[in-house]
């Protein structure tokens, strides 16, 4: 017994003392890789689309971000020595792609100066690395975050509602969901996402046996109490307006959907899916028989080739059909980087970007995309396992969540699978908005990650190393 014992502990203690360099030095390596597949990207598509090298100062522009992640690799290593090491280099190499993509698209357009959409790309990419690393450096402890739910809530409705204030909200793609402040705009309901995830999260916690046990019973299904109930209904009917008011399609959907996770894997009940799945179906039948921007999206989605819906000047299914001819165009190894016509697509560099990495990069290329984001977010889901509070449980399933949605959707639109809602693809489309609210994400999955308890993680490996030799004590007796 003791022979078998001693062994042991003393290999949970190897583990123990060596899994924070060596997550760290993995993370290192794969950001070695990662750096070259972004440097390599942005020169095959200048070989692509001039047969030459010719624009150095995007590649040493590009350099600095390249230079802040291993900033940021430095500074997680000093103060988020446990965090997972695959989260910073998988954010990177999207980033890098949606990118060289977007600057592929520039040089078609002829834009190649310090305006052009994939030097601003890089700029808020560097604006976005800079708050993701503050925001590893503040929340040293995600727990306190809990006691400042109802602040969250208070904020979610206000970064809700700002697009609808006069002189500032404006309508940009025929939905009113930004904010412009003299030269720039941002879209604030890519933070409500944030804060929309650590208000369910603080508040499912300190609530949860209330909206499991308590409450009246119909159906077979027990329904909590109004005043359980209450706080989650202002946030999520604040929600559903943008649906309504802002002409958002996409984001209600996100919202929703990150409301109907969060409060299932809080209360385990089978009952709030049924219920949720009820209420999205019929809130979608009643939107596209009583709001004409979704029932025109329902029109592309059932019937994009018909000739007159694909003529029309809104509402039509033009962009729909020439992403889908993109896709075709790719084939299975796609075009190559700078030698596609993704350009052909309306807005190709933000909400139709996976149709033009798609045509550039083949079937191959996107399911190599598709496998990092799920390499993504399985890190959240690892925190829900793994994580012992409740919280950071809950923090990490919903931030995983997101992500998932999102990228979902998108592909989702794009392929018609579902109809088109005009999200955009986390890290890799166009936008500073959506840059900002993704890489904060992945500083607190960085975050939660580290507050894996060492002992958990001890077990783990030591589990894992103990598997590994029966298996080789296994083969040995079959020899």
């Amino acid at each position: 017994m003791s022979t078998t014992t001693a062994p042991s502990l003393t290999q949970a203690i190897t583990i123990k003392l060596r899994e924070p360099a060596r997550a760290r030095n993995l993370e290192l390596v794969l950001l070695v890789i990662a750096c070259g597949i972004c440097a390599g990207a942005m020169i095959l598509v200048q070989l692509g689309t001039k047969g030459k090298v010719f624009d150095t100062s995007v590649l040493w522009t590009g350099a600095t971000i390249l230079g802040l992640a291993l900033v940021m690799h430095v500074v997680l290593r000093v103060v988020a020595k446990n965090a997972d090491p695959f989260i910073l280099p998988v954010a990177l190499v999207l980033n890098g792609i949606g990118i060289a993509e977007i600057y592929r698209i520039d040089i078609h357009n002829g834009d190649t100066g310090w305006d052009a959409i994939g030097v601003k790309q890089i700029v808020w990419t560097l604006l976005a690395m800079v708050l993701s690393i503050a925001t590893i450096l503040l929340v040293r402890n995600h727990r306190f975050l809990q006691r400042y739910r109802y602040i969250f809530m208070l904020l979610t409705i206000v970064l809700l509602l700002l697009p609808m204030l006069p002189g500032i909200g404006t309508n940009i793609g025929g939905a009113r969901v930004w904010i412009r402040i003299g030269p720039f705009s941002f879209q604030p309901g890519e933070l409500a996402k944030i804060t929309m995830a650590l208000f369910f999260a603080g508040y499912l916690v300190t609530a949860r046996d209330s909206l499991s046990i308590v409450g009246k019973k119909f159906l077979g299904m027990t329904f909590p109490r109004a005043r359980d109930l209450g706080p989650i209904l202002i946030v999520w009917g604040v929600a559903m307006s943008v649906l309504v008011f802002q002409r958002d399609l996409g984001t209600a959907l996100l919202y929703f959907g990150l409301f109907l996770v969060m409060i299932y894997v809080a209360t385990a009940r089978l009952s709030w899916v049924v219920i949720g799945l009820a209420l999205f179906i019929g809130g979608a039948l009643a939107a596209a028989s009583a709001l004409v921007y979704v029932q025109g999206r329902f029109e592309q989605w059932l019937d994009p080739f018909d000739q007159q819906i694909f003529l029309r000047q809104t509402q039509g299914s033009y962009q729909l059909v020439q992403g889908l001819f993109g896709f075709a165009n790719g084939g299975i190894t796609g075009t190559g980087l700078g030698q596609g016509r993704p350009y052909i697509t309306p807005v190709a560099n933000a909400d139709y970007i996976i149709a033009s990495l798609g045509e550039e990069l083949g079937l191959i290329g996107v399911f190599a995309i598709l496998g990092l984001f799920v390499i993504l977010v399985s890190r959240g889901i690892r925190v829900g396992f793994m994580a012992q509070d409740d919280f950071g449980k809950l923090l990490g399933i919903g931030f995983g969540f997101t992500i998932a949605l999102q990228v979902f959707v998108v592909v989702g639109g794009i392929t018609r699978i579902i109809p088109v809602t005009g999200l955009t693809t986390p890290f890799m489309a166009a936008g500073g908005s959506s840059l900002v609210a993704n890489w904060i994400i992945a500083a607190m999955l960085l975050r939660l990650t580290d507050s894996i308890p060492a002992e958990q993680r001890v077990q783990q490996g030591a589990l894992g190393d103990r598997g590994n030799a029966g298996r080789g004590r296994s083969r040995k007796e079959r020899r």
